[in-house]
């Protein structure tokens, strides 16, 4: 490509919107935190290193009966209440401004449990309901 020579109408689309395509045999419920896989797929949160955190699915995504790419699922990146997680990893009001890690699609944990949890996002407040997490690319 080379630099222009005229006014141009750029393409544009919201930063925090994405509709991956979905992960062959998944599952992804609406509200449920949606990642990216090694291979660029949307999947449920899980605990597995190596997810990209998109945000919450705006609606269900049933891919459980078809191959890679089949369908696509909308997420939208922004600041998401999750549910906290137990015990140790419980996040408290001292982790406010600290990352926190995805347990499944809809917990969060303040450890990466050894490395085998990837990063769910920045952790904003924390209240009796949840943990409060600005989640996704883009925003």
């Amino acid at each position: 490509m080379t630099a222009l020579t005229a006014d141009r109408n750029t393409p544009s689309r919201a930063g925090a919107l994405h509709e991956p395509p979905v992960k062959g045999a998944a599952l992804i419920h609406g509200g449920a935190l949606v990642c990216l896989d090694a291979a660029g797929l949307g999947v449920p949160g899980a605990t597995a290193p190596g997810l990209i955190a998109l945000g919450r699915a705006e609606r269900r995504a049933d891919n459980s009966g078809g191959l890679d790419g089949d369908i696509r699922v909308r997420a939208l990146s922004g600041c998401y209440r999750w549910a906290n997680s137990a015990a140790a990893d419980e996040i408290t009001r001292a982790e406010i401004g600290d990352d926190c890690y995805i347990v499944d699609d809809q917990t969060v944990a303040k450890t990466d449990g050894t490395g085998t949890r990837s990063r769910a996002g920045k952790i904003v407040d924390v209240d009796d309901l949840g943990v409060w997490v600005i989640t996704g690319i883009g925003i």
